[in-house]
């Protein structure tokens, strides 16, 4: 009896830190569509699946964009501001984040990227009326020509091309190229993004004296920019020299 009773003591004290760290709320810093950063807390928004920072589509003239800094993009300027309410669940994934459900202003986050076109669904069918719906109004990624998240990160030649355009031939191999390659993806996304030894995301600008030292590979971590308010929102700063 006094073990059980103890048994249930120790269960009522832990209910408080239960509920506490079933929601995580505050102003997020966005770091992808689907990824993000309250407090010490990273977290990944379950159900769907957001394009990489670095991934490219193709828009309706058939011309390369960086539609996942775009997905990243608006969705700081739809919800960037505002306080978040994430509901998590018991698991996370394999780089250690907080996989949840969030919200702000009573507005499901996951539902609005997908319905938007920044989005598509992945391991849930909570939003594939919100996807088919995107699909036909060739909202966001659904107006040019892309492919899954997914299949892009581990570079699927195999993958479907979705989207409201017919592809270019060459189509799959732009989509699969990355804003991370040695190729600047338009003509104006000529700023370079590296990472110091110190972990630092540096940028630079063609003017910059370093500019042309700068070898552009995915396996290094650089990326091009398509403007300095672009860079600073990926959190990296402007080189000193």
């Amino acid at each position: 009896m006094k073990l059980k009773a103890l048994l249930s003591a120790l269960l009522l004290l832990s209910l408080p830190a239960i509920a506490q760290a079933a929601d995580i709320t505050g102003v997020p810093k966005i770091r992808e569509g689907d990824q993000l950063q309250i407090g010490n807390h990273r977290i990944r928004l379950g159900g769907i699946d957001a394009p990489a920072v670095d991934q490219l589509c193709l828009n309706t003239k058939s011309e390369r964009w960086t539609c996942g800094a775009a997905a990243r993009d608006e969705l700081i300027k739809r919800f960037g501001g505002k306080s978040w309410s994430c509901h998590t669940r018991a698991v996370t994934d394999r780089r250690g984040r907080t996989v949840a459900r969030c919200e702000a202003d009573g507005e499901d986050i996951q539902k609005w990227l997908v319905s938007n076109g920044w989005a598509l669904t992945r391991l849930s069918r909570d939003y594939e009326a919100d996807e088919k719906a995107a699909r036909e109004a060739k909202a966001g990624m659904w107006q040019g020509a892309f492919i899954a998240p997914w299949d892009w990160r581990v570079r699927n030649k195999k993958t479907a091309i979705l989207g409201a355009i017919k592809p270019p031939e060459n189509a799959r191999a732009i989509l699969l190229a990355s804003a991370s390659g040695p190729v600047a993806p338009s003509p104006d996304c000529t700023i370079k993004g590296n990472v110091n030894r110190s972990g630092e995301c540096i940028y630079h600008q063609p003017t910059s004296r370093w500019y042309a030292k700068i070898e552009m590979k995915i396996s290094k971590g650089t990326r091009w920019f398509c403007s300095v308010e672009e860079a600073e929102a990926a959190g990296c700063r402007e080189t000193r020299r």
